[in-house]
């Protein structure tokens, strides 16, 4: 409605629009009318943009052209889906009304609210990834977090004490949409936030709206009584899903509260770095989750990325984990587990539909033929002895009730909506057969009819029919009408027919469309009432998927560990990183050629490790696959290594690689300074710690002073277990100066061909520093012309004292460029002659004294 149109001048379909509207104003309203959902004006000049459909004018209201644009009801999930993934939210305005029955347009109502977090139908979710609505609220008592997967019902919620904490934990869940305060900020760590009313984060109010949904008194059994900020996260987050519903949530039935100290703790950065499960380009190609998921089901392929993302610390439950996978590997008990499973489909987000009542007949249908097939699948582990294997056994239960039910109501082939009809199966209810019997029992009678009239009238040609628009008719021929008998009522006019109609017709007529809208509407009742009966037996269902969930991703860690030999982690107390022929798992499968494995060495006594060597030698590669090993271990699965013995680990850190951080208006070098301090500030002696190249983005004398700070703060003051990369040589001294530090380096080897002098890397850790960091043979190798190669050489003997071969004399001699290192007769001189002592601070002062110093000294 535009400012200049009082409503009351609108049509009254238009004034029902827009006092829809006029509820969400930023949200896009889908308004049926009859076969098809209509956007109109802005709406549609938006939906017409993002889902390349036609925009069109029909009619006026208020003076003005309708713009509209729409879609066909029967495809709108599609669209809905691509309105999803661009970020969009969509209200739905059925028709609630009856055509004729009531005066003016047919009544609508908003049904219910599509968000990106919020989404449940099929068409609208990628099967192997959760679907998360997020809240964040802040108060006195630190960030509350929760989040919904509303697809199937999982709640939970954590409280930090820091923003940083907070915003780490929204890297780990990328939760498709986010809510917040308004007031509070719209960006939470590149999330951008719906921001909603701040008494809707009311702690009180939250905890009220809370016990209500759970049927409880308190709090206390999910672990939250006292963590006032998630509290006031979670309500907010339920009152907005109770919004956009429009319907009970019987599948939310209670919160899990995660703590810090139950998990391996990453930020943000260590979660980039370590490609999880997204690249550092942004995609899903080559990461850790994408090697290892080969779970059968999407409810295992959700569980496994939790699992990945969460990486525990109690031993105890990780060792249940490893002897689950240790029995299902005895014998290749896996595979007839993950043979058993294809038959399962996806049980969680089926039962939230039925929660919902959302779920189509062919939705019931799977979980009908899912539940079957549960005996099977707890068949295959009934002879293992792995605790947590039994577990979950039992975890499957015994749902033959529910499968003999489903059964004896759903149709071999279901409908795709239960609203077509043909959804149950003959025998399940008599009044529903008595009705079908009625209608289907319609083509006997017509032929019977069609031959007794041409017999009667003597008109061979007498055709029995029926359409939509004017029912049951009897057609004849024009030429025939004389033989028209009196008892024939003119029903429809042609130009070469005239349609009848007689009493006995009329009266079948209105039996028969009279028993299909009555098969239909007690098709509805069935089903409601079915949908009923599953909702009440929703608790031990959910159980049971969760306990197929788990299943899958430990069948997928055996399968896994038997296709990429991955062994069994040992875990123990005291403090110990010691991995025998360790393999990064994702780059090892890039490769063409075999990766090169290599061990690592730590323990209370032998806390640092100074890594030095060529460029593209490969120490980043080997301090991630470090990282990841642990991280592995602590997700419960076998290893890329030979063996693998680890302590205690808290968090794991990684400071690699940098780039300017433009929107925060932050360089590199700051950048990785401010990484190198939350470090710094959180590391403990149970972290694992991976630091590459600290100092780099400023002059040499501060980065090496800085990096070797850094690394005698970890060993000394910190004693992190530290893998500490760099091309500073200096610090390899810290080896001896200091206890816990130790040097290793990534071998190279250089020869010589026809064409010059050639490096083989050989990516192999060897014990000491390395002699020579090759970065002028790595230059050749990323093709630097050959002259700017020669005279780096001969500049880099220079520096180093000793005289240059002819040949490359002869090369810096000619090269474009004059020398910046090598010192001459006059460069003293000169540097005595260009310098201004009143000019000069005291540490500029000292930097040309020794600069002097060493160009006396090469003469």
């Amino acid at each position: 409605m535009t400012a200049a149109t009082p409503y009351s001048e609108h049509t009254p379909l238009m004034q029902q629009f827009f006092g829809i509207k006029a509820q969400y104003p930023d949200t896009l309203v889908l308004f049926r009318m009859g076969d098809f959902y209509e956007l109109f004006y802005d709406d549609a000049r938006k939906a017409a943009r993002l889902l390349n459909i036609t925009l069109t004018q029909r009619g006026e209201s208020g003076g003005q052209p309708v713009v509209m644009a729409g879609m066909p009801h029967h495809s709108v999930e599609q669209y809905l889906a691509r309105l999803i993934k661009a970020g969009e939210s969509a209200v739905i305005a059925e028709q609630v009304g009856e055509v004729g029955v009531e005066k003016g347009p047919v009544r609508r109502e908003v049904v219910r609210i599509v968000t990106p977090g919020t989404a449940t139908d099929e068409a609208l979710l990628d099967a192997r990834t959760q679907t998360l609505l997020a809240a964040v609220a802040e108060t006195k008592d630190g960030f509350g977090l929760a989040w919904l997967e509303l697809s199937t019902g999982r709640f939970s919620v954590l409280q930090a004490t820091r923003r940083a904490d907070l915003l780490s934990e929204l890297q780990r869940l990328r939760p498709s949409e986010l809510l917040a305060a308004d007031g509070g900020g719209a960006d939470w760590g590149g999330f951008p936030a719906r921001l909603r009313p701040v008494w809707h984060f009311d702690p009180a109010s939250a905890y009220r709206l809370l016990t209500a949904q759970f049927s409880t008194r308190d709090l206390r059994g999910y672990g939250c009584e006292e963590l006032p900020a998630a509290i006031a996260a979670a309500g907010a987050l339920l009152q907005y899903v109770q919004e956009t519903q429009k319907a009970a949530l019987p599948h939310v039935t209670g919160l899990r509260t995660e703590t810090a100290g139950e998990a391996l703790i990453l930020d943000t950065t260590s979660r980039r770095n370590l490609e999880i499960d997204r690249s550092l380009s942004g995609q899903h190609d080559y990461t850790l989750l994408s090697v290892l998921d080969s779970c059968v089901t999407p409810m295992g392929a959700r569980a496994l990325h939790r699992w990945l993302t969460r990486p525990l610390r109690d031993h105890a439950q990780l060792n249940a984990r490893y002897e689950a996978v240790a029995s299902l590997l005895h014998e290749s008990a896996d595979r007839s587990l993950r043979e058993a499973l294809r038959d399962i489909v996806d049980i969680e987000r089926i039962l939230a539909r039925i929660a919902l009542r959302s779920a189509r007949p062919r939705d019931l249908l799977g979980l009908s033929n899912s539940l079957q097939a549960l005996p099977a699948v707890a068949a295959t582990v009934q002879a293992l002895e792995a605790p947590l294997l039994a577990a979950l056994r039992r975890e499957l239960g015994d749902h033959g009730d529910s499968a003999a039910l489903l059964a004896a109501a759903l149709s071999d082939t279901p409908p795709l909506l239960a609203r077509d009809g043909g959804v149950f199966r003959t025998g399940y209810d008599q009044t529903l057969d008595h009705l079908r019997q009625l209608s289907e029992n319609a083509d006997g009678f017509l032929v019977d009819l069609e031959q007794r009239e041409r017999a009667r009238t003597g008109i061979d040609a007498l055709k029995v029919g029926y359409n939509r628009v004017h029912g049951y008719y009897i057609e004849v021929g024009k030429t025939h009408a004389a033989k028209i008998p009196a008892d024939y009522t003119r029903r429809q006019t042609l130009t070469n027919y005239e349609r009848y109609i007689t009493d006995e017709l009329k009266k079948f007529e209105d039996q028969v469309l009279s028993a299909r809208d009555r098969a239909l509407a007690r098709e509805k009742e069935l089903y409601d009432a079915l949908l009923e009966q599953l909702a009440q037996r929703l608790r031990p269902l959910q159980q049971a998927a969760q306990a197929l969930a788990e299943l899958d991703v430990l069948a997928c860690y055996a399968e896994r560990s038997r296709a990429l030999n991955l062994s069994r982690p040992q875990l123990q107390a005291t403090p110990c990183l010691d991995i025998r022929a360790g393999r990064h798992p994702v780059v090892e499968q890039t490769l063409r050629e075999p990766f090169v494995p290599n061990d690592l060495a730590l323990d209370d006594e032998r806390r640092l490790l100074v890594i030095t060597g060529p460029n593209m030698g490969g120490k980043s590669t080997y301090m991630r696959q470090t990282a990841l090993i642990v991280l592995l271990a602590h997700a419960g699965c076998y290893v890329p290594a030979e063996s693998a013995r680890l302590g205690p680990i808290d968090r794991i850190f990684t400071r690699i690689g940098a780039a300017d951080d433009l929107a925060s208006g932050q360089s590199t070098f700051m950048v990785e300074m401010s990484e190198t301090a939350n470090i710094l500030h959180n590391a403990s002696e149970q972290s694992l710690v991976l630091m590459d190249e600290i100092g780099r983005g400023t002059s040499t004398y501060d980065g090496l002073s800085l990096a070797r700070a850094v690394a005698e703060h970890l060993a000394a003051k910190l004693r992190s277990f530290t893998l500490f990369a760099t091309h500073y040589f200096e610090l390899t001294a810290l080896a001896d100066e200091l206890p816990g530090v130790a040097n290793a380096h990534l071998d190279a080897a250089e020869y010589a061909s026809e064409t010059g002098e050639r490096l083989v890397f050989l990516h192999q850790v060897k014990e000491g520093p390395a002699n020579r960091s090759y970065g002028l043979q790595v230059a050749q190798l990323a093709g630097v012309p050959a002259p700017v190669i020669r005279s780096a050489r001969a500049h880099l003997l220079e520096l180093e004292g000793r005289e240059p071969p002819p040949s490359a004399r002869a090369a810096a001699a000619s090269a474009p460029q004059m020398s910046l290192f090598g010192p001459t007769d006059s460069d003293s001189d000169r540097l005595l002659d260009e310098l201004d002592p009143d000019a000069l601070t005291p540490r500029e002062a000292l930097e040309q004294l020794y600069r002097l110093k060493a160009l006396r000294g090469r003469k």
